[in-house]
């Protein structure tokens, strides 16, 4: 599994699609649903897809549904071995005021701890330029 992390519109997605020359039709985008509904059905992530994109919102979705994400790829760890993994860092910037936002915060920190430690590799990519931490 390989985990790319970095700040909002810094190439992470780029970088992927480059590396591992991935179409459109090789990642699935996670989404979180528009605020104030919710997840109706959940968390929804697709590991069948080589990449999945927009983790950050994935995480979102699980912290409405009541659901630790890292719980949730853990009981799931085989289907995501050979995963690509995108999310964007959100712990940088002032902490939200709003709880919901707190509480999204510190579940993608968990949730990159969690797979950072799982990882074959991670990428932090940083004005386009990708730099190997692990």
């Amino acid at each position: 599994m390989h985990l790319i992390f970095g700040g909002a519109y810094q190439g992470k997605l780029d970088y992927a699609k480059e590396r591992y020359q991935l179409g459109e039709e090789d990642i699935f985008f996670c989404s979180a649903g528009e605020t104030g509904e919710g997840c109706p059905s959940g968390p929804q992530i697709d590991l069948n897809k080589k990449a999945v994109a927009r983790l950050e919102d994935f995480v979102l979705c699980c912290v409405r549904s009541g659901v630790e994400a890292a719980d949730y790829l853990e009981e799931r760890r085989e289907e995501w071995s050979n995963t690509i993994f995108l999310c964007t860092d959100i712990s940088a910037g002032i902490v939200p005021f709003e709880k919901e936002l707190r509480a999204w915060r510190e579940m993608v920190g968990r949730t990159l701890t969690y797979l950072g430690k799982e990882a074959k590799e991670v990428t932090r990519v940083f004005c386009g330029l990708p730099q190997k931490i692990k």
